[in-house]
């Protein structure tokens, strides 16, 4: 195992630890996931040079800090291209901004080693950014049932720039739901802190205790039915299920939502599209914002409920 030493530069200053770590191995061309630096920062082998190490991914590096990282570079393993369809919204030397179907799932992993959005970007891609290499282009994700927008970065230093403002929560996003039953209220703001399901694990739930993570959720009613509603979401935090959970608990779970609604499906999928992403260019000083039109399933669906009356 080699050991590596990182200073931090006055530009790295306020950057999160596991993006730094990144940066400094992209300068000296080693690949390693983001992933896997959370793995060696929970191992306690990154550690700052003249202290015990008691640091999580999200620290907030310093100037003039030192860091130690003991890190042996792993065998990568080989994706294969798939002719997926994709839509592509925009294109140019940086990112691209693409349309995800529902029902993809966006990186290879356990039980889906292939038929993935990863698969189908290295087929359509000549270059993609390679700060996890076994997720090449993926700066952030979508659960595989919600389709909508998602940013893809062609090389590593936009990578590494788009990143950085998701974890600052700099991104602008906003979603489209259909949600059961009647919305009492045109708009609201949710603050319920969530942490991982006590029994079923692969679930969250709204829960109080010092484990819970702050998350926060607007929405505003854009149609409203005794059946269902179609409502706006703007996300603050970005927790994982954060959408699906906040609404369920409000008693007006996504339609579709097999995991945190009904067991039988109201919608033939998950009833939830990222309509909306904003940033700042990697490279040009310009915000950049891109959205879709509501989709057309969605809108069929509340001209059935006005058919059936």
């Amino acid at each position: 195992m080699k050991e590596f030493i990182f200073n931090v530069e006055p530009e790295d200053e306020g950057m999160r630890l596991d993006l730094f770590i990144l940066k400094k191995f992209l300068k000296l061309d080693i690949t390693i996931s983001r992933q896997k630096v959370k793995e060696l920062i929970k191992k306690g082998l990154i550690k700052k040079e003249d202290e015990k190490n008691n640091f999580k991914s999200h620290y907030k590096v310093k100037s003039n800090e030192v860091f130690k990282v003991n890190f042996e570079e792993e065998k990568l393993t080989l994706l294969t291209p798939e002719p997926i369809p994709i839509k592509i919204i925009y294109e140019d030397e940086d990112f691209a901004l693409i349309e995800k179907p529902a029902g993809l799932v966006v990186h290879p992993g356990a039980g889906n080693p292939t038929h993935t959005l990863v698969n189908a970007l290295i087929y359509h891609f000549k270059k993609l950014s390679q700060i996890n290499p076994l997720r090449p282009g993926i700066v952030h994700r979508l659960d595989k049932d919600t389709s909508g927008l998602m940013v893809i970065a062609k090389n590593d230093k936009a990578h590494l720039f788009l990143a950085k403002q998701f974890s600052q929560h700099t991104v602008k996003r906003e979603y489209v739901a259909i949600i059961k039953g009647c919305m009492e209220f045109d708009e609201d703001i949710l603050e319920l802190p969530l942490s991982r399901h006590p029994r079923e694990r692969k679930k969250f739930w709204v829960c109080f205790s010092k484990e819970a993570r702050y998350a926060k959720t607007k929405y505003k009613t854009l149609i409203r039915k005794k059946e269902a509603s179609l409502v706006k979401l703007i996300p603050f935090t970005g927790r994982t299920h954060q959408l699906r959970v906040h609404l369920a608990f409000l008693g007006h779970p996504i339609l579709g939502d097999l995991k945190y609604g009904k067991t039988k499906a109201e919608f033939k999928r998950l009833a939830l599209h990222a309509q909306v992403l904003g940033f700042k260019h990697p490279t040009k000083d310009e915000f950049m914002e891109f959205s879709t039109p509501i989709p057309e399933d969605f809108l069929d669906y509340f001209k059935d409920l006005e058919e059936k009356k």
